[in-house]
C-alpha cells in the first residue's frame, strides 16, 4: 500500500467518525455553551469543515467552496475557519443546511486528492504564513486535514458526553 492510500484510508475514518458523532446532535447540543473556555459543538463542527475547506483551497490555490459557490448557504451565520473564543460562543448554525455543505467540502477535497500520488507527498510548502514554518505535503495533510478532523471529534464526543449523550460510537 502507498502513501497516498493510507492517508486517503485515513481521511475515510475521519469523516466516519465525524459523521457517526455528529449524526445525532440536536440544536440544542449544538449549541450548549460549556463552562469555562471549552468551545461548544457547533463552533468545533464549523471549525472542522470550514479547515477543511480553507486547507483545500489553499493547498489548491482556489477560493474555498465558504467564500464562492456556497458563499451565504453554509448554514453559518459568520463562516471562519479561525477559532476565537468570542467566535465559538457566539456562532450559529442551521445543522441540516451545513451538513449539505460539509459533504460539498468533502467532495471538492476528494477530487484535490485523486490526482496525487506518493511523489507529491513530498513537495515543500511554505506555510510561515499560518505560523507552522516549511513543510511537505504529506505531513499537511496528515496534520491539518486527518488529524485536525480527528481531534474536533473528539472534542465533540467529549461535549455530547458532558450532555449525557453517548459520543463515540464504541
Amino acid at each position: 500500500m502507498n502513501g497516498m492510500a493510507v492517508l486517503q484510508q485515513g481521511l475515510e475514518w475521519a469523516y466516519e467518525l465525524l459523521d457517526t458523532v455528529t449524526a445525532d446532535v440536536t440544536h440544542e447540543q449544538a449549541h450548549w455553551l460549556p463552562p469555562g473556555q471549552a468551545n461548544p459543538i457547533n463552533a468545533l463542527y464549523v471549525h472542522a469543515v470550514l479547515g477543511e475547506d480553507a486547507l483545500r483551497g489553499l493547498l489548491s490555490q482556489a477560493t474555498p467552496l465558504y467564500a464562492s459557490s456556497w458563499q451565504g448557504k453554509t448554514g453559518v451565520s459568520d463562516p471562519q475557519w479561525q477559532l476565537s473564543l468570542a467566535w465559538a460562543r457566539s456562532v450559529q448554525l442551521d445543522l441540516p443546511v451545513f451538513r449539505e455543505y460539509a459533504q460539498a467540502v468533502r467532495t471538492a477535497t476528494q477530487a484535490f486528492l485523486a490526482p496525487l500520488t506518493d511523489e507529491h507527498l513530498g513537495q515543500t510548502l511554505d506555510l510561515t504564513g499560518l505560523g507552522l514554518g516549511s513543510r511537505n505535503l504529506g505531513w499537511a495533510l496528515n496534520a491539518l486535514l486527518v488529524g485536525h478532523i480527528n481531534n474536533m471529534t473528539g472534542e465533540i464526543s467529549t461535549l455530547k458526553g458532558l450532555q449525557g449523550t453517548q459520543g463515540y460510537p464504541f
